[in-house]
């Protein structure tokens, strides 16, 4: 089964004040780039990342990271055009049975998250996403099935009014991972969570 990852990286970062996605963490290493390295963990060779035109050097790094990259022309429109552009390019060399949609401002997510994602895609799981503490997180699965419905996304919607119409056929996976809901908006995001 051909499962293809896609990192959405294109996003314009405004609420955090800078280029949020090479900002460094405290182990020195960026944001995005971190991001693709946990989908790495699981998918080695097969990450798909999304940027936006004017990120150049955005993209030389995921390149050293063995990432594919896409340029999306059209990533100001939002997530959802950058995702339609994604998964064009994943289905470029033949159609993909299935898709792992990550967000380039979350760092965090667990390997054992992403890959219980991926598996309940190759279990036949239409849609998956895992869930901490009753909260639907990242990564989600997208099932090939809806290759057409992703690749007509436009505006910053992504994949959410597609989750809502097919909410029955979502495979809920309970994780004990706070990073599956835990994203990076604002620089004070970056400060140790606190989980009771």
């Amino acid at each position: 089964m051909k499962v293809v990852a896609i990192l959405l990286a294109a996003g314009a970062a405004k609420r955090f004040g800078s280029d949020k996605l090479r900002h460094a963490l405290p182990h020195d290493v960026p944001i995005a780039i971190q991001a693709a390295r946990n989908l790495r963990a699981v998918f080695g060779d097969g990450v798909l990342a999304v940027v936006r035109p004017d990120a150049k050097e955005l993209a030389a790094l995921f390149s050293k990271e063995n990432c594919k990259v896409t340029v999306c022309e059209r990533a100001a429109e939002g997530m959802g055009a950058s995702l339609a552009c994604g998964v064009r390019a994943a289905n470029a060399a033949g159609p993909a049975d299935g898709y792992v949609v990550a967000l380039g401002d979350m760092p965090f997510i667990r390997a054992s998250t992403i890959a219980a994602v991926r598996d309940a895609l190759a279990g036949g799981a239409a849609l998956a996403a895992p869930y901490f503490r009753a909260r639907r997180g990242h990564p989600v699965g997208i099932s090939g099935r809806f290759r057409a419905e992703l690749e007509s996304l436009r505006g910053d919607e992504g994949a959410k009014m597609l989750l809502a119409a097919h909410a029955g056929e979502l495979v809920k996976i309970p994780v004990g991972d706070p990073g599956a809901i835990r994203d990076i908006d604002a620089p004070g995001d970056l400060a140790p969570p606190i989980v009771v």
